[in-house]
């Protein structure tokens, strides 16, 4: 088999020996560089299509025949793309353009409208659709139905545009209230095959089955008395059959049957008008019987409310729903009404706003909204109807209110926290896990108090997970526990775990289908273990060439491994950093590499009825296009060539993998990007991006964007090396430890030649954006930093709020990613030493501090702290807060800003350049 490293050395010196005078990058390059958004694979694999997206400009579709890899369309502004079940016809949305969004008023922009364009993949027809709200495509091709989104017939449903006339009786109009938010449409109906069109007014959902021609839709009026849901045959002239027509009905969700014309469905009804306590009932329209069942809930006083999901398994013996218990009635608030209110206490106190904290709580009051908005405001616990006993089940519950929904599993794993939402708030998240019969509904405890996930065998016989260093065998039919590993010469614990938590396990592969064995994974190996006999044996051989296997699953409808297969492996040396591809057949345990070269490559689909794999290879100079091939990868063809403009760029040299050591001797890596036109002698200002582990890019290209880090190429074509270093930590130390192994690896750049000792500059964000603020206090072997979102003082943020998630950060100093181990009580003192604000009087380096002020993760005073003392101290720092941005810079000017800025900066500190005003003087206040 001809080796692929052949075509990836063609490609990197194609780049490298390009006859294209090559330039440095600037700014507005970045904008231009696409990447493939949606990417969808027919079914029969004949067909692949995507949205080229650049990072800055407008999307366009892409249609490829991967019969003869010929590109058969681009669909200006085309995103999202929707190929039917034959892949006789792709779909894209068509979005407003860049210009239009960005040069329109709020007001305008809430009338740009989408559009459709739909292409044949056989005989190119193209059709183009304006004003579309959402669309269908029916599995065969004939048929599109799509909503416009304008306005719909206002008139009351006994005009022309009704699908039945009927006599349906009166119901007082104050009862009906329906919710803002439903806007029914009019529904356009194409005959792709003739192009006849018909319309249906007032739709506000609809859906078309997938083995015959009907679409079911709910028809809804402005009054609400005439709704009514409609089956309506489209072979048939469009003749219809009403299901149902009570006053106020309304259809939430629609799920066909994937086998036979049965159709669930969700029906609601606007007479209750507490719109969060709408009763919803559950439907199925048997077609060939003409029957309509209720699908019973399992729960007494429990309802279906209106965001439910419906959705059948794969065959559709199961329909899966979603259910909740019935809510407290809605307490109205007391309002001021009469001349009395206005001076009676309980009036007035029912306008106040607060929130009464009590050391009782269980959670915080931020984290206790933010789980209230998840858990009770929208909350909905699975369940399952049995099509052929018509028996529903609840799955989980309030006390366990999450399942692992996996349609085709017979055994769900079930999870809750709910023992634990008081010690998560300082040690971390810790679960219960249990073994749920989707036939009965009961659970097994599996193991509680955990923060190691378990796996479940496919028929729920088994459980396996990792505890005290060791995985465990649970049967769940006797309970019984067995150590699997503690006779095994390996190690299954995490080597680079270094919290001051319980160290976890490699993880799992998954189970043989039968549950026979499950799959664990070592540091280099998967071994499977016989849960019968319970030995061991080893599928791979990984250790010796220092190589890590690890499974690839490509259908997430699998349940397991079947004896006879063959499974994709995905195998890494830690020490180069190579990738390969491999297949592993369960029979012999034969290996077979079908992918392998100097790059890193990535399988990123399977059809489902073809032997048609795509898949990608990157390397730095090498963009991940996509590639396709057979199941046996024979057959190897490059599909997009996204972003020719790269051989027009100076790049960079080859990245080299760089030895050092960490701060207590252990062997770390990092990745050395130099510029184009390097020689050996040469010194260079170098730019150090880090965070934690950092080597294993060796082979990524780098992302085209910029944002919160350095864009790569643009500073290396611009004559800077890049330094991509891994970082190891000391329990209680972490500012320490994190500046020692730092100072190692900067100082193997100055021994190699290649670091000019006065240019070595920093650049981290969030914990990264720590560890830089942190080292410059330490020591001025840095030149200059850039500091993102960094924490400056353990000891404030320590009784912090981190406002996404609501938590307190007491668990992230103790047991989380600052590694202190302790509370501050307990050592006060370990707190004081790694908070950079203690030490800002002996900085010598520059440095640029970022926030958003609407930081979610690091309070942003954090920023505003360290700057201050800074500033008291007389050190050289300034500080960047951009208006309304959260953790990560959202908004693009703001990207684009501090990416200026932050080269800007480097140039200045690094290179000599001049320094722009703003880093001179400022910039003055200014009202807008």
């Amino acid at each position: 088999m001809k080796q692929l490293s052949s075509l990836i050395a063609g490609a990197i010196i194609m780049v490298a020996t390009s006859a294209y005078a090559q330039k440095a990058l600037k700014f507005n390059d970045v904008f231009d560089f696409k990447y493939a958004k949606s990417q969808q694979l027919s079914e029969n694999g004949k067909v692949l299509a995507f949205s080229a997206q650049p990072y800055r400009g407008n999307a366009q579709g892409h249609i490829y025949d991967l019969t003869n890899n010929h590109l058969l369309a681009q669909i200006p502004m085309g995103t999202e793309p929707v190929i039917n079940k034959n892949a006789n016809w792709v779909a894209f949305t068509i979005k407003p353009s860049l210009l239009k969004i960005e040069s329109a008023s709020k007001k305008e922009k809430k009338e740009l409208k989408n559009s459709l364009t739909i292409i044949n993949t056989v005989t190119a027809e193209k059709f183009e659709f304006e004003n579309v709200k959402d669309f269908k495509l029916s599995d065969d091709g004939n048929w599109l139905a799509y909503r416009l989104d304008q306005k719909s017939d206002k008139k009351t449903p006994d005009n022309e545009n009704k699908i039945t006339d009927k006599n349906t009786e009166k119901k007082d109009k104050s009862k009906l209230k329906p919710d803002k938010k439903d806007k029914p449409l009019k529904l356009i109906i194409v005959n792709l095959k003739t192009q006849e069109t018909h319309h249906l007014d007032n739709i506000l959902n609809y859906d078309m089955s997938h083995i015959s021609a009907q679409i079911l839709v709910s028809e809804v009026f402005k009054n609400g008395i005439e709704n009514q849901i409609t089956l309506v045959d489209l072979n048939r002239n469009m003749t219809s059959t009403s299901i149902m027509n009570d006053p106020g009905i309304v259809v939430s969700q629609i799920s066909w049957h994937p086998k036979n014309a049965s159709v669930a469905f969700s029906t609601g009804n606007y007479s209750n008008d507490d719109k969060r306590r709408r009763k919803h009932h559950l439907h199925i329209w048997h077609d060939k019987k003409s029957k309509l069942t209720e699908v019973t809930i399992p729960e007494k006083n429990w309802f279906i409310g209106k965001t439910a999901k419906i959705d059948w398994s794969e065959k559709g013996e199961r329909l899966y729903f979603e259910t909740r218990p019935k809510l407290d009635k809605k307490i109205d608030k007391k309002k001021y009404e009469t001349p009395d209110d206005l001076v009676n206490f309980e009036t007035i106190r029912a306008q106040k706003g607060l929130k009464i904290w009590h050391n009782k709580d269980v959670q915080i009051k931020p984290r206790e909204h933010i789980t209230w908005d998840k858990d009770n405001k929208n909350r909905h616990y699975q369940a399952v109807y049995h099509v052929s006993n018509k028996q529903s089940i609840q799955l989980a519950t309030p006390d366990m209110n999450n399942v692992n929904l996996h349609k085709e599993r017979l055994s769900l794993l079930g999870q809750s926290n709910n023992q634990h939402l008081e010690k998560i708030m300082f040690d971390g998240f810790f679960d219960d896990y249990y073994a749920v019969d989707i036939h009965t509904g009961k659970r097994k405890i599996i193991v509680k108090n955990t923060r190691s996930k378990p796996v479940l065998s496919p028929k729920g016989r088994f459980a396996a997970y990792f505890n005290k260093g060791h995985v465990q065998l649970k049967n769940m039919q006797t309970a019984k526990l067995y150590n699997l590993t503690k006779e095994v010469k390996s190690s299954f614990s995490d080597d680079q775990h270094d919290y001051p938590t319980e160290v976890l396990g490699y993880g799992f592969a998954g189970w043989m289908t039968d549950g026979s064995a499950v799959l664990v994974y070592d540091k280099y190996d998967i071994w499977a273990f016989n849960t019968t006999s319970l030995k061991a044996k080893r599928l791979t051989y990984g250790k010796k060439s220092n190589t890590r296997y690890r499974v690839i699953k490509l259908d997430k409808n699998t349940v397991g491994f079947k004896q006879d297969s063959s499974i994709f492996i995905k195998a890494v040396n830690l020490k180069d950093k190579q990738t390969e591809i491999s297949k592993l057949n369960l029979t012999n345990n034969a290996l077979t590499k079908v992918l392998t070269g100097k790059a890193r490559f990535d399988l990123l689909k399977k059809a489902k009825y073809s032997n048609k794999v795509l898949f990608t290879q990157q390397s730095y100079h090498q963009f991940p296009d996509i590639w396709q091939t057979d199941i046996n990868f024979e057959n190897k063809k490059q599909i997009t060539h996204l972003n020719p403009q790269m051989k027009d760029f100076s790049w960079a040299q080859k990245p080299e993998l760089i030895s050092y050591k960490g701060w207590d001797g252990e062997d770390l890596q990092g990745v050395l990007i130099k510029p184009e036109g390097y020689k050996k002698g040469d010194k260079l200002p170098v730019v150090i991006y880090f965070y934690r582990y950092m080597s294993q890019r060796m082979y990524d290209f780098p992302k085209m964007t910029l944002n919160h880090r350095p864009n790569f190429p643009m500073f290396t074509s611009n004559g800077y090396a890049i330094f991509l270093p891994d970082i190891r930590f000391e329990l209680g130390y972490p500012g320490r430890s994190s500046t020692k192994t730092m100072i190692n690896a900067a100082q193997k750049l100055i021994d190699l030649g290649v670091a000019d000792p006065n240019k070595i500059g920093l650049q981290g964000h969030s914990w990264a954006g720590y560890q830089s603020a942190f080292m410059i206090t330490q020591t001025d072997m840095f030149k200059a930093v850039v500091s993102g979102a960094p924490v400056s003082n353990m000891t404030s943020a320590y009784s912090g709020i981190r406002l996404k998630s609501g938590l307190a950060r007491q668990f992230q100093y103790e047991t989380g990613q600052s590694r202190i181990g302790k509370t501050l009580f307990e050592a006060p003192e370990l707190y004081i030493e790694n908070s950079p604000v203690f030490f800002a009087d002996k900085v010598k380096t520059p440095i640029m501090i970022m926030f958003g002020d609407k930081d979610d993760a690091v309070p942003w005073q954090e920023g505003v702290q360290y700057y201050l003392a800074l500033r008291r101290a007389g050190k050289d720092a300034i500080f960047l807060q951009y208006e309304g941005e959260p953790h990560h810079l959202k908004k693009f000017p703001n990207q684009v800003d501090f990416s200026i800025r932050m080269m800007a900066y480097f140039d200045h500190h690094l290179k000599g350049k001049p320094a722009p005003l703003w880093m001179q003087e400022g910039e003055a206040f200014i009202e807008e």
